[in-house]
């Protein structure tokens, strides 16, 4: 009996090994059904990182997934038969027997998922969850602040200096976070590759080959071991190829128009001086293609001048770093015009389900992301309160003119989320609220805070 249990434990330290080493050792997957002779095919260019993670999924499973060949962006996902499968015309889609999927994250999932009890998902309840969390992470804190800083910067968004400042430092945090993570961990979620490492790995190749420097990343090093660990495993590296880490962020271009053609002079010098590269539109498929048109001027713009400065508020809260009751508070009942500007509550509607401490965290981050439109006339805090779950999701939000902003309702799905309740400045029990809420005064209505996040 000792000998089979120790056979047996052998044998599966060598699969543990051959799955963290992707060697061709790696246990043969066993496919669902007959799905060995199903026909996967990948719309999205070659360069496309979000295509992949389904590429690199296939080459753990040994389910071939083809790239479609020929495609180009912005006139393949333009065609009549493309839309049927995406509306959107948005990049990737799987063509699959069953139908299509789109959303780069849920087609590597289902690829995945045709391999019978894949490792790439977990083997219990809680690694799957881990997993789902990490794919979360890597999505709104990862990959949506590489995007903010880069896309600016090659022409595809309007470049302002105060967003990419503040996508800066929330990548910087996250990569912090992702570092403390990393310190005593190989890989994200137990001792082999699954489905969250390979969505990481991908979005951070766009970060590490187009603006992290090693300047920049050298302040997280267990990243960057990861990182380079990910990016030679067999199977993603049959994929990516070589990956090299940037020398430098590209330089602020002009935001580019849709169809705008550059005179032949300068064309001619393009030629001359290099090659050809890949097309900024494939490497950032996953996003509109097209320059964003001019917008009408915001109704709040011309409501009638305000006594209140936000900036000037948004200044004081940051610099106070003493007698913060007195001097920022203070000051901010100074400031405040309830004429021009209104106080708002918020409570999520769903904290049952806030189960999850850093998918709840992660859930407020993403609102925040989301909420960027509003800079300009917005300044928030956002509390979440307890020690256990369920957590509890309650906001405090300042807003230019006499309601919620009708753009922001449009355009934040966010913001049917939450019960918003207007404050009573002539009930002194809702100042005394606001007050704490600025304050991140713990604990807040006797219950301990998890986290506080600022909109400024």
């Amino acid at each position: 009996t000792l000998k089979k249990l120790i056979a047996s434990y052998s044998s599966l330290l060598q699969q543990s090994k051959a799955r963290v080493l992707g060697s061709s050792t790696y246990p043969t997957p066993k496919l669902i059904e007959n799905r060995e002779a199903m026909a996967l095919v990948l719309h999205a260019g070659s360069t496309n990182k979000n295509a992949f993670k389904a590429l690199i999924v296939g080459e753990y499973s040994g389910i071939k997934v083809d790239l479609v060949k020929d495609f180009e962006m912005g006139v393949s996902n333009k065609a009549p038969e493309f839309l049927k499968m995406n509306p959107l015309g948005k990049v990737p889609v799987l063509e699959t027997p069953e139908g299509a999927i789109f959303e780069s994250n849920a087609i590597a999932r289902y690829v995945a998922s045709l391999t019978e009890n894949s490792p790439l998902l977990g083997c219990s309840a809680i690694d799957k969850a881990h997993i789902d969390q990490w794919i979360d992470f890597s999505a709104m804190e990862v990959d949506a602040n590489i995007l903010r800083w880069f896309i600016p910067r090659i022409g595809f968004a309007p470049y302002v200096p105060q967003a990419e400042e503040h996508a800066v430092t929330s990548l910087k945090r996250a990569l912090d976070a992702l570092n403390t993570h990393l310190a005593s961990n190989t890989f994200l979620v137990g001792h082999a590759v699954t489905l969250a490492d390979i969505i990481m790995t991908c979005n951070l190749v766009l970060g590490f080959s187009k603006v992290m420097t090693s300047s920049f990343t050298k302040d997280f090093p267990h990243v960057e071991r990861y990182f380079w660990t990910m990016v030679n495993q067999p199977n993603i590296k049959k994929v990516l190829g070589e990956v090299k880490q940037t020398d430098s962020v590209p330089p602020v271009q002009a935001a580019q128009k849709p169809g705008a053609a550059k005179p032949k002079t300068e064309a001619k010098k393009e030629v001359k001086k290099e090659a050809p590269k890949p097309k900024a539109k494939e490497e950032v498929a996953d996003l509109e293609e097209e320059a964003p048109k001019p917008k009408a001027k915001n109704a709040l713009d011309l409501l009638p001048p305000s006594k209140m400065v936000l900036d000037d508020w948004k200044r004081l809260y940051s610099n106070t770093k003493k007698n913060f009751r007195e001097v920022a508070i203070g000051g901010f009942w100074e400031m405040f015009d309830p004429e021009g500007y209104s106080l708002w509550f918020c409570d999520y509607k769903y904290n049952d389900e806030n189960l999850v401490s850093f998918v709840t965290m992660n859930k407020v981050g993403g609102f925040l992301q989301r909420m960027d439109l509003a800079r300009k006339y917005a300044f928030g805090k956002m509390l979440i309160i307890g020690n256990e779950p369920p957590y509890k999701l309650k906001g405090l939000w300042i807003f230019r003119g006499p309601d919620v902003p009708q753009f922001i309702i449009d355009e934040c799905y966010d913001m049917e989320l939450y019960e918003w309740t207007k404050v009573d400045l002539s009930d002194e029990a809702q100042k005394e609220r606001v007050n704490q809420m600025i304050e991140d005064a713990e604990p807040f209505e006797g219950e301990a805070l998890l986290d506080a996040k600022c909109f400024k």
